[in-house]
């Protein structure tokens, strides 16, 4: 899966569903939307792993995302994403090479950061598993999500610091049986960014190859 494309290490989304657990799901989800909100931005240092026990893959990266609204700047093993709302530059930096895109609404995995932290679905069914401790000490509560329509992938299980309505890790795992998981490591909310973090110049880049398919 595509760094940009699995923005979710932020992630979650409100859900309506009947079911006892899923209406408690849905309270700790609510008020975390809730307090996610309340940032005007956020600042995040993350641990990203794909593991495939079968075919023996074990992938781990570090990498840093910054969102205020609509924008965003994702960097992580040698790419950056930056995203202004309107258009979308994905920067190699081994070929000095830079995609540019259009942000397009409605295509079914390309969710931006700000939609994953803030939209309202009932398009997926989450359930209360219970809690988990976390780094020893600390206790967190497990969600699961379960899309009702056919998507790429078959379960997100979210795992929240239920005292400070932040997520901690975020587990998605896909119909190839790999395992793509976030772990929030740094989270610094209301951080003041320059205009410039969420636009891209390509004259700082000398001999940039650009490939523009807007």
């Amino acid at each position: 899966m595509k760094y940009h494309v699995l923005l979710v290490i932020v992630s979650f989304l409100f859900l309506t569903h009947t079911q006892a657990q899923s209406k408690k799901a849905v309270a700790i989800l609510k008020e975390v939307s809730e307090k996610t909100q309340s940032y005007e931005t956020i600042k995040i240092a993350f641990t990203y792993k794909m593991d495939n026990p079968d075919a023996d893959i074990h992938e781990q990266e570090s990498g840093k995302l910054k969102v205020k609204g609509d924008k965003y700047q994702l960097s992580i093993a040698g790419q950056t994403v930056i995203n202004d709302g309107e258009t979308m530059w994905t920067y190699i930096e081994d070929a000095n090479e830079v995609q540019i895109n259009e942000v397009e609404e409605g295509e079914d995995d390309f969710l931006s950061p700000t939609k994953l932290l803030t939209s309202y679905s009932e398009n997926y069914k989450a359930k209360y598993i219970g809690e988990k401790s976390w780094k020893g000490t600390k206790k967190a509560v497990l969600i699961e999500l379960k899309p009702n329509e056919d998507k790429t992938f078959k379960v997100v299980e979210l795992l929240i610091d239920n005292t400070l309505k932040r997520i901690l890790r975020i587990s998605i795992y896909d119909k190839n049986d790999n395992i793509f998981s976030y772990t929030i490591d740094e989270f610094e909310p209301n951080v003041m960014f320059d205009p410039s973090d969420f636009t891209f110049n390509p004259e700082e880049y000398p001999g940039i190859e650009i490939i523009d398919m807007r």
